[in-house]
């Protein structure tokens, strides 16, 4: 038997015994934690529904939907022999003309910087400027950071390197894969094109990506490790390989090739599948004296951050969603709010037939009659969407991107629609919304909540709060 250390032998003893050895560490006391409060300055996004917060938004709350048919010219020129082989023909693609259009959008140097890093850099330039801060002296680029995760980051340079190596062509491998590929650029160049010096992170939860990376810049800025951090996640990756593995997953929609805006189908009983999606979404979060002091714009107040495994399947979630409950409870008790205080949750719900039946199981379980039942008492049920109806799934990206139409249901008190729900699969929770958005029940304070789950079981939860009073 391994031999315990000598704080685990300690803890086994009488609690005097460990009090004396604290008592005599040498270093002394350790400095308290902060426990600050963190707020949101500022939005940016890049998605399926175009480029600019103002007009994702408002293309959202009309019904709008990103998904369309796939296109040779979506693929890499290497990749469309491969398109007919395809079981899924449908995406939900960044248009590149929206992209092209506002002034903020990052060069992209195909030989040097992959699409999800581009993808990143417009989305943290706009939501930089939403904020209005320009971190200028030493001391606010060393107190402003970046946690800019991706899922899958660049697979079609991976793909295309292992063409030339199996061709035996290893001398014309670019020197600017290896900075592509990695998952943690996307935050590099953000931290490189603003001199931000504060922490650098990047998380890897694949679909829980995006949401875990805001969740732990909310922690770094409570505990004083920054002053403001640049949170989210991005995605690109429409290329053969993973459209081809999703599809040998048979995750992937092939039911609707022919109506491809009625492929993206949360909650509904047609659902067979999610619709790949690409973009980007980042959130400016600050310290709130920080903001307060510099007279910035507040939307919302981040509340609650909430994590858990599933410790069950690599890819499917256990029949009773405990791990989804574990991230959904523990995000409402750091937030210091209970279930009926919540008006709206954005669901993870990517239109896969299992994952939405058992989201909605834990949704219900978490929040009992407020969720299920049709007249709680008081006021309306709990209001429940999937934006990935219009948007597809954006995989690293998605937990962002949502975490930002949460804050924005907060700000104008609507819950945005879930896109082709027609018949609920199943009819358990009373609130959800269907192809129309709906005004939120109640008057401010509200508070919201945002689920992103990823494969390999790991799960995340968002609570935001109306912006405290000062």
């Amino acid at each position: 038997m391994r031999p315990l250390g000598w704080a685990a032998r300690l803890h086994r003893g009488p609690p005097s015994r460990l009090l004396s050895a604290l008592a005599a560490d040498p270093f002394g006391d350790l400095p308290p934690l902060a426990a600050r409060r963190v707020v949101v300055t500022g939005l940016g996004l890049v998605t399926p529904l175009g480029v600019g917060v103002a007009a994702v938004w408002q293309r959202l709350l009309a019904g709008a939907t990103g998904v369309r048919r796939l296109q040779a010219e979506d693929l890499p020129e290497a990749h469309r022999a491969a398109l007919p082989q395809l079981p899924c023909q449908v995406v939900a693609c960044v248009p590149q003309d929206d992209l092209a259009a506002v002034p903020w959008a990052a060069q992209e140097d195909s030989r040097r910087t992959a699409k999800f890093m581009s993808y990143a850099l417009t989305a943290a330039a706009e939501a930089l400027q939403d904020a209005g801060w320009r971190p200028e002296t030493l001391e606010q680029r060393q107190s402003t950071g970046v946690a800019i995760g991706a899922g899958m980051s660049c697979t079609t340079d991976m793909a295309d390197a292992g063409v030339l190596i199996a061709e035996g062509k290893l001398r014309r491998l670019s020197p600017f894969f290896v900075p592509k590929t990695l998952v943690n650029m996307a935050a590099g160049a953000v931290s490189i094109a603003h001199g931000l010096q504060g922490p650098n992170h990047a998380v890897a939860t694949a679909c829980a990506t995006g949401a875990h990376a805001v969740g732990d810049a909310f922690s770094m800025i409570r505990r004083g490790d920054a002053d403001v951090m640049l949170a989210g996640g991005t995605e690109s990756c429409i290329d053969a390989v993973a459209l081809g593995g999703f599809c040998r997953l048979k995750a992937l929609a092939t039911r609707y090739n022919e109506e491809p805006a009625a492929a993206s189908r949360p909650f509904d009983a047609g659902r067979d599948g999610f619709v790949m999606g690409e973009g980007a979404g980042v959130l400016v979060l600050e310290e709130l004296e920080h903001a307060l002091g510099r007279g910035a714009r507040i939307y919302a107040e981040v509340r609650g951050y909430g994590m858990s495994g599933d410790a069950h399947h690599i890819t499917q979630p256990p029949p009773d969603g405990i791990g989804a409950q574990l991230a959904m409870r523990r995000a409402l008790s750091q937030a210091g709010l209970t279930p009926e205080q919540i008006c709206y949750v954005n669901a993870h719900a990517t239109s896969t037939p299992q994952g939405d039946d058992i989201e909605q199981r834990a949704i219900a379980a978490v929040f009992g009659e407020a969720a299920t039942a049709a007249q709680p008492a008081p006021g309306s049920p709990l209001a429940v969407s999937s934006t990935k109806g219009a948007t597809g799934h954006l995989l690293g990206a998605a937990g962002a991107v949502e975490a930002i139409f949460s804050v924005l249901a907060l700000r104008d008190g609507v819950a945005p629609p879930t896109a082709n729900l027609a018949a609920k699969d199943p009819p358990l929770l009373a609130g959800l919304v269907g192809p129309q958005a709906r005004a939120l029940p109640g008057d401010s304070p509200r508070a919201v909540l945002s689920n992103s789950f990823g494969f390999g079981g790991t799960n995340a939860a968002l609570v935001f709060a109306a912006a405290p009073a000062r």
